[in-house]
């Protein structure tokens, strides 16, 4: 059953909590799989862009987010994913694609991006001014912090009533982990302090009221902490609800919301159901979905390598090894300690989604699902490269649906966490 973001407070304190999904990834493989479980399920598809990806001025991806809008649709229509299941949302919207900015220029753009997302009609907007500028000369302090947060809201209200269309909810929050997991290894996080918690919220509150933004405070469904999980280059920490039960009290003074999750990725179904089961109701994910998808294309191109006499040896990889040596800014910064080279392909923070878009990764993807399309693959095969797919063996293959399955995979374990009493073990 589809859930509204709204939904998930009452049912929480109701003592029956469910969670929703958050697909934070603009592949078109990622979004088709997303929308087609949606589609079988009929849970909430919640897909999220952030700030650096999708932009008033492009993103990394070039897309405006009237742009990813229309991707979403398309896919959705492709995959019949009823429109009133998706939601979509826009993540850390603030000034941090402009942060080398002084602060003012920086706060202008994010205004201008966060007018761009409200007018396309994403509902679920994270509010994320925690980063300093140029001219900061600190942190910005929670004063400081509520105060851009409130400006960005004003804009978002404003935009979205001319556009006669449904209000946006917000989700709030200064503590969050480094977008796409941290770049190093990892022993321990330790969760937010029940007190900056509350602080968030009490702050956020008074510099809404004073801005006579009471009507968006009232829409405010959430708050990102830190539970205690992230993933590094090569290791996971875990969700511990022993020492995030502290946190997980603070519910108790906000009876309007839940607590939203960034970097779940990796963690598996029982951190998850206990995460929900703790008030974590939205369960971001990213990473992983593209890590899964890369697995799948690296499976299947050292199938093609040992079926196919005129497929050569691992063309896939050695074109992606290229590119990335030859335009390092999307990955050297990321992987200062281990093995260059392996963290390239199979770093847990999973850098090369940013190369999958460039011409010569596209021509490299599209040589392989076009010489397997059709391929009768033997079962030794996939036992051999990808055991979970044996499914596909000894039938006229299509590499799509493997990549698809195997993302769909990932998305299972989140949707049984998200369900009441979810998956346990």
């Amino acid at each position: 059953m589809a859930l509204a973001l709204t939904d998930l407070a009452p049912l929480f304190r109701a003592g029956t909590p469910r969670g929703i999904t958050s697909v934070c990834s603009a592949h078109p493989v990622v979004l088709r799989a997303a929308l087609r479980h949606g589609r079988e399920t009929g849970a909430t598809v919640l897909i999220e862009a952030t700030c650096n990806q999708v932009n008033h001025q492009g993103g990394y991806t070039g897309m405006t987010p009237t742009d990813f809008v229309a991707l979403v649709r398309d896919l959705a229509r492709q995959e019949g994913c009823p429109e009133g299941q998706i939601v979509l949302g826009g993540d850390h919207l603030g000034p941090n694609p402009w942060r080398h900015l002084p602060a003012e220029t920086a706060m202008a753009e994010a205004e201008r991006m966060v007018a761009a997302y409200a007018g396309a009609g994403f509902l679920k907007l994270h509010l994320d001014a925690s980063m300093a500028c140029a001219d900061d000369t600190a942190p910005p302090d929670d004063m400081t912090v509520a105060a851009r947060a409130a400006r960005l809201a004003a804009v978002a209200e404003d935009t979205a009533r001319k556009a006669g269309g449904p209000m946006p909810v917000y989700i709030i929050g200064t503590e969050v982990p480094p977008p796409g997991g941290a770049d190093h290894a990892l022993d321990a996080i330790t969760p937010t302090a029940p007190a900056n918690a509350d602080r968030t919220f009490a702050v956020h509150a008074r510099v809404f009221a004073e801005r006579g933004l009471a009507d968006a405070l009232a829409r405010v469904v959430g708050i990102v902490v830190q539970p205690g999980v992230e993933f590094g280059n090569q290791n996971v920490v875990f969700y511990d609800p022993a020492k995030a039960r502290a946190l997980t009290g603070v519910l108790a003074h906000h009876p309007a919301l839940v607590f939203e999750a960034h970097s779940t990725d990796y963690q598996g179904a029982a951190p998850l159901s206990a995460l929900v089961t703790d008030g974590f109701a939205v369960l971001k994910v990213g990473p992983e979905l593209t890590f899964v998808l890369r697995e799948a294309l690296y499976a299947l191109d050292l199938i093609a390598s040992d079926l196919l006499p005129d497929y050569g040896d691992r063309p896939l990889y050695r074109a992606m090894e290229g590119l990335m040596c030859a335009a390092p800014d999307h990955w050297q910064g990321h992987y200062r300690t281990g093995p260059a080279r392996l963290l390239r392909h199979y770093s847990l923070s999973d850098r090369i989604r940013y190369y999958w878009t460039a011409p010569a990764a596209e021509a490299a993807v599209a040589r392989l699902t076009e010489a397997l399309a059709g391929q009768s693959v033997p079962r030794p095969l996939f036992w051999q490269h990808m055991p979970a797919a044996a499914r596909f063996a000894d039938a006229p293959l299509d590499p799509d649906e493997v990549l698809i399955w195997r993302v769909t995979e990932s998305l299972k374990t989140y949707h049984a966490a998200c369900q009441p009493g979810g998956a346990a073990a």
